[in-house]
């Protein structure tokens, strides 16, 4: 498990958006954002891409243990992708 140590249970700011699952996502550029809970525990990563002219979000679920990645799909909408999360 990768956690942040920086973040604090309360040191969600305006830019982050929590979902009712407790779970964060932070956009670090305009095609990436982390997604992590709010003890800072980072789960996983999205990406948003384009296929045939369509924006798509990759979900990927991160396994420091391991130091891989697990793909969990592909999606339609950010707030799918982040859904998926909330069952890690």
């Amino acid at each position: 498990m990768t956690t942040l140590d920086f973040v604090a249970t309360n040191s969600f700011v305006v830019n982050d958006r929590v979902n009712r699952f407790g779970i964060a996502h932070v956009q670090l550029h305009d095609e990436l954002w982390r997604v992590t809970r709010r003890s800072g525990e980072v789960l996983g990563y999205i990406e948003r891409f384009d296929e045939s002219g369509n924006q798509r979000f990759r979900a990927k679920r991160m396994f420091s243990s391991r130091r891989q990645s697990l793909p969990l799909g592909e999606f339609w909408s950010i707030d799918d992708a982040i859904d998926c999360f909330r069952f890690s």
